[in-house]
C-alpha cells in the first residue's frame, strides 16, 4: 500500500469535508474527519466495487451507519470514480444534487441505504448479509461462483448507533445466525452530540459483542492505516463462522485542532477554524481540492477494480450459458409482475367465514410457489400471523436455502433488515407481527417508503376485536398513522377475495412498501358480487361492494372487518344506501377523477366512515357534511365481539348514524 499517496488522500478529504461544511453552513465535520484514513484503506485498496457498474452483484457493500457523516461517503464516492461531480460536492445539502444532508438510495450512485436514523444501517448491513448468503445459496454452481465467498458487507457505525436498540437487535441476530460475510466498523471516538459518551454510557462494547457470538478486534490507533489494514484481512480472512467487529479507536474531528477528540467536534462548530486547519494539512488555498497525484492514484485503482470485474464477468458470462433457468431467475426481479396474473394462481375461496389471516395463510401459498424469490419471515409469531412458507425451509446456519426467517422478537431489527433485502435487489422480503406493534418498527417502515423499497409486511390482530387481551394489543390509531406515511400502501382487506386482491397488489408493487392488516377473527365471506370483483376492486382501492337500487340518498365507506357491518346496516336501511369498500385509501387516490366519480360521487354529500379505530382520517372522504363510526378511546379487555358492540361497531348503531343524517 502506497501510504504516502493514501494519507495525502485522506488529508485531501478531510478538506473536501471542511469546505463542503463550510460551504452549507450545515453538515457534520467529526466522522468525515476521523475515519479520512478508514476511508482511503477501504475505498483505495481493500472494498472491491466497480464505480462504471455500482450495481455489480458480486461487489463488496459499504453502509455508513452513521449517516450524518454524509461527506465521508461523497469524498471518497467522488475520488474513486462515481457520478459524483466536484460540483456536487461543492452543492452539499443544496436543492437537486446528490450530495443530500443524509445519504439516500437510489439518489446517489454508490449508495447502497438510506441511512440517518441512527442504527437503521446496522441493521440494513445485517439484512443485506443474509440476503448475499441467500443468494450464493440459490445460484452459485458447483462450477461457477457467481457470488464469491470473499464478498463482504462493510459497515461504520458510531457510538450513537451501537446505543439504539435496533443495532443491538441486529447484531445478536447476525452473531447468532453466523453471518460471518459481515464486517463491522466502530468509529469509537467517544463523544456524542451532546457529551463525551461517558456521560451516557458505560458498557464494554468489546465484551458485549463477544456475548452476541462475534468475532472482536481493538485498534488502538484508529487513524493507523497499517493496523486498520491488518484488521480489516484478519476479518475478512477468518474462518470462526462468525461476524467481525472492528473496533476503531479515533479522534473525532481530526484536523481542526480546535475541536478535535471534543463533542464539539460533531458539527460544524469547527467551521470557523477550517481556512487556519487546512493550512495546517498542508492543503493550498484552493476549496474543494483534489491533488492531481490522488487522482492519477484512484484512477489506477479504478483500473485495477475494473480488470478483476473483467475476470468475474468471464466466470458470469459462462454460468449465464450453462445455466440459463438461473440466469432468467435472476434477472426476475427486473420484471414487472402482473397482479391479474398472480390472482389467477389462487383458487376462488368457499362460501364460508374466515379470518383474513387465515385466508393471507392460503393465498401465500400459490404465490410463494409463483415467485421463488419470494421470502417470509416473523417476529416469533409465524403461529398467529400464518405467513410461514410451507415447505421452503427456515433460513439457518446450515441452510441459506431457506425461505422463512425467524427473526426472534426483533421487530425494529426485522424492519431494517427488510431494508437491507430490498435494498440488495434480488429477493422480495416480507416479515410480520401483530398490528399493534408495527410501532417497534416504524422508524425502518418509513425509510422503506422514503427509498421506495418493495417491502411487504402481514400484519394480523388488526382491531379492537383481538378482545380479551386488551388495549395493550388493541391498535385503534395504528392503521390512520400508518396511512400518514406518504408512499405506504396500507391494505385492510374485509374477506378472503380482498385479501388475495391485497397479496397481488403487495407482491406486484415494486416502487414502494405495503402493510397487509389482517384480521384474527373470522369474516363472512361477501359474495354478492363475485369474487373476481372484489380482487380486482382492491387494485383500484376502493369500489361499491353493495349498490343502492333506487336514487342514491346516502353513502357508507368501511374497511376490513367493518365491510360487513356497513352492508347490513344498509340493508336494515332501504334502498338509497351505497357501500364503498375502501381496502386502500392511498391506491384509490392514485385512481383517475373518472373513476373515483363511480365511486365516490361529489353530488352525494351524506357519507359515514365506518372503522374500528380513530376516526379523525376520514373526514377526507366523509366531508364536513357526513359523520364517522370508529373508536377515539382505547379499547377494552373482553370477548370480541362484546368489545365491538360496546364501542359501537355495530350495523344498528351505523343505522341510527345514517338516520341522523337524513
Amino acid at each position: 500500500m502506497s501510504k504516502q499517496i493514501l494519507q495525502k488522500a485522506a488529508n485531501e478529504a478531510r478538506g473536501l469535508a471542511m469546505d463542503a461544511v463550510a460551504k452549507a453552513a450545515s453538515g457534520h465535520l467529526g466522522l468525515p474527519l476521523g475515519c479520512a484514513e478508514l476511508g482511503a484503506v477501504l475505498f483505495g485498496k481493500l472494498l472491491r466495487y466497480n464505480s462504471a457498474h455500482p450495481e455489480w452483484i458480486n461487489r463488496d457493500i459499504f453502509i455508513l451507519s452513521a449517516g450524518h457523516g454524509s461527506m465521508f461517503m461523497y469524498s471518497w464516492l467522488h475520488m474513486s470514480g462515481y457520478k459524483i461531480s466536484r460540483d456536487d460536492v461543492i452543492n452539499f445539502r443544496q436543492l437537486h444534487h446528490n450530495t443530500m444532508g443524509h445519504p439516500e438510495f437510489r439518489e446517489t450512485d454508490g449508495i447502497e441505504a438510506t441511512t440517518g436514523p441512527l442504527g437503521q444501517g446496522v441493521g440494513n448491513a445485517v439484512g443485506y448479509a443474509v440476503a448475499l448468503k441467500m443468494a450464493a445459496s440459490r445460484f452459485n454452481t458447483s462450477s461457477h461462483q457467481i457470488f464469491s465467498k470473499e464478498q463482504k458487507v462493510v459497515c461504520l457505525a458510531g457510538d450513537g448507533c451501537l446505543q439504539e436498540g435496533v443495532a443491538s437487535e441486529a447484531s445478536a441476530f447476525a452473531g447468532h445466525f453466523g453471518l460471518d460475510n459481515l464486517i463491522l466498523f466502530y468509529d469509537s471516538n467517544d463523544v456524542t452530540l451532546d457529551a463525551m459518551a461517558d456521560a451516557t454510557q458505560s458498557e464494554d462494547t468489546e465484551e458485549r459483542y463477544k456475548a452476541y457470538r462475534w468475532d472482536v478486534q481493538v485498534v488502538k490507533d484508529g487513524q493507523d492505516m497499517d493496523s486498520i489494514e491488518k484488521a480489516y484481512e484478519i476479518a475478512k480472512s477468518s474462518s470462526s463462522g462468525r461476524p467481525q467487529m472492528i473496533i476503531l479507536k479515533t479522534t473525532i474531528a481530526k484536523g481542526i485542532s480546535e475541536v478535535a477528540g471534543t463533542n464539539k467536534g460533531h458539527g460544524e462548530a469547527g467551521v470557523k477554524f477550517v481556512d487556519e486547519s487546512r493550512k495546517k494539512l498542508g492543503l493550498p488555498e484552493e476549496k474543494f481540492y483534489v491533488s492531481k497525484e490522488t487522482k492519477e492514484y484512484f484512477a489506477e485503482h479504478k483500473t485495477k477494480l475494473s480488470s478483476a470485474y473483467s475476470q468475474w464477468e468471464s466466470i458470469f458470462n459462462e454460468w449465464k450459458q450453462a445455466n440459463p433457468d438461473l440466469y432468467k431467475l435472476l434477472e426476475s426481479p427486473k420484471e414487472k409482475v402482473d397482479p391479474i396474473a398472480l390472482l389467477s394462481k389462487v383458487p376462488v375461496f368457499a362460501d364460508a367465514a374466515i379470518a383474513t389471516r387465515k385466508a393471507g395463510q392460503d393465498v401465500l401459498q400459490p404465490l410463494a410457489q409463483s415467485l421463488p424469490l419470494f421470502i417470509s419471515g416473523s417476529a416469533d409469531l409465524h403461529g398467529s400471523t400464518l405467513n410461514y412458507i410451507a415447505n421452503a425451509g427456515d433460513f439457518t446456519r446450515s441452510n441459506a436455502s431457506g425461505r422463512n426467517i425467524k427473526f426472534g422478537i426483533r421487530e425494529h431489527a426485522m424492519g431494517a433488515m427488510l431494508n437491507g433485502f430490498a435494498y440488495h435487489g434480488i429477493f422480495k422480503p416480507s416479515g410480520a407481527t401483530f398490528l399493534v406493534f408495527s410501532d417497534y418498527c416504524r422508524p425502518s417502515i418509513r425509510i422503506a417508503a422514503l427509498s421506495h423499497l418493495p417491502v411487504t409486511y402481514i400484519f394480523t390482530h388488526d382491531s379492537v376485536a383481538v378482545g380479551e387481551d386488551g388495549p395493550t394489543h388493541q391498535p385503534v390509531e395504528t392503521l390512520n398513522g400508518l396511512r400518514m406515511i406518504p408512499g405506504l400502501d396500507v391494505i385492510r382487506p374485509c374477506d378472503p377475495e380482498e385479501t388475495a386482491g391485497a397479496f397481488a397488489s403487495a407482491l406486484s408493487r415494486s416502487n414502494g412498501p405495503t402493510l397487509l392488516a389482517l384480521s384474527r377473527q373470522a369474516l363472512p365471506y361477501l359474495g354478492s358480487d363475485g369474487a373476481q370483483a372484489r380482487r380486482v376492486g382492491v387494485l383500484h382501492g376502493a369500489y361499491i361492494i353493495h349498490k343502492e337500487t333506487e336514487e342514491l340518498k346516502v353513502i357508507i365507506i368501511a374497511t376490513g372487518s367493518e365491510v360487513s357491518v356497513a352492508i347490513a346496516a344498509a340493508k336494515k336501511l332501504g334502498n338509497n344506501v351505497r357501500v364503498v369498500s375502501m381496502p386502500c385509501s392511498s391506491i384509490f387516490d392514485q385512481q383517475t377523477t373518472e373513476y373515483k366519480e363511480t365511486v365516490l360521487p361529489t353530488t352525494c354529500r351524506k357519507r359515514v366512515s365506518v372503522e374500528a379505530g380513530v376516526t379523525s382520517f376520514w373526514y377526507k372522504y366523509v366531508g364536513l357534511d357526513g359523520k364517522t363510526v370508529g373508536i377515539d378511546r382505547f379499547g377494552l379487555s373482553g370477548p370480541g365481539s362484546k368489545v365491538l358492540t360496546e364501542l359501537g361497531i355495530s350495523a344498528d348503531h351505523v343505522v341510527s348514524v345514517v338516520q341522523s343524517l337524513l
